[in-house]
């Protein structure tokens, strides 16, 4: 298992699946250990998923300082998972609440990220968070499910900040297109790979800066896929759009029947759509003209 060293010396593991072109993946949670991300519905076959454990998650050492668990602190550990890589540019990916991480990073670091996946990421650098009402909204398109009656109330109570574990274990179920076997084998491990301390201060006051972050995306070259689920609430599609015109050059894929997981819901699309993305822009590096327009960042970069 490899290990480098964060900046303040925290030990941090990497997890490495798969073969072809470097994909770096941070995952969510906020602060969950990397492993529930398997292999992204196969992305395997198409890239070398690098994977990284957040300190104090997974394989990764717990800080000595507790506060560095806040997201703008994590962005030197990215940072330093690059370099150890020997990555000049990389292409990043985040799911959910490791989105914002994701922001920051290339916020901080623009000209290091070719490409920058969202996969049903939260956006609360850029100022967008999801709000009750979005809550609210997604959970009446599941009013067919069998479980609805009994996992609505609990669902609510989660948003409004009054939920107890046994209301979680109810909702369970909004997170994910289908309530099926592998469902609930991925929901059932979530607690134990959660280190709920650094979930806590993951988004502590201070923690994103949206006007200077917005200002950053509105001039930023780099190719930015969001990846949505049809039928999930954080984000809604429509607020995935929303975040998407924050760029210059985004695209939004919506996986029909999907929801927070979406390469467990729909693999196949999942795979495709990423793939896709990541080699339109391999395409496009090699003077390809990118579909979606703009110019290509390394004459942005005037190299």
């Amino acid at each position: 298992m490899p290990i480098f060293a964060a900046p303040d010396g925290t030990r941090l593991a990497h997890h490495t699946r798969g073969e072809g072109e470097p994909l770096l993946c941070l995952p969510g949670g906020p602060m969950r250990a990397s492993a529930y991300l398997g292999d992204l519905g196969g992305l395997t076959r198409h890239r070398r998923l690098c994977v990284l454990d957040l300190r104090g998650t997974g394989d990764s050492a717990l800080p000595a300082d507790p506060a560095t668990y806040r997201c703008d602190r994590q962005v030197d550990d990215v940072e330093a998972f690059r370099a150890h890589l020997g990555l000049d540019r990389v292409d990043l990916l985040a799911h959910s609440a490791g989105a914002d991480l994701a922001l920051l990073y290339a916020v901080r670091h623009p000209r290091r990220v070719r490409t920058l996946t969202l996969v049903t990421g939260r956006a609360r650098a850029l100022g967008v968070d999801f709000t009750a009402e979005h809550r609210a909204e997604g959970a009446a398109r599941r009013t067919a499910e069998p479980w609805f009656e009994s996992a609505r109330e609990a669902y609510g109570r989660i948003w409004a900040g009054t939920a107890t574990d046994t209301d979680w274990d109810a909702a369970t179920p909004f997170f994910y297109g289908r309530w099926d076997a592998a469902a609930m084998a991925h929901a059932a491990v979530d607690v134990e790979q959660t280190n709920e301390e650094a979930a806590d201060l993951y988004a502590a006051p201070g923690a994103f800066r949206p006007a200077a972050a917005r200002a950053v995306a509105a001039a930023w070259d780099a190719r930015v896929l969001l990846v949505a689920g049809e039928l999930d609430s954080g984000p809604l599609p429509r607020v995935a759009a929303a975040v998407a015109d924050l760029f210059t050059r985004a695209e939004l894929t919506v996986l029909s029947g999907a929801g927070h997981f979406p390469w467990l819901d729909a693999p196949e699309e999942f795979r495709e759509t990423v793939a896709g993305f990541l080699d339109r822009a391999d395409d496009a590096d090699d003077g390809v003209v990118a579909p979606w327009g703009g110019r290509d960042s390394r004459e942005a970069d005037g190299r």
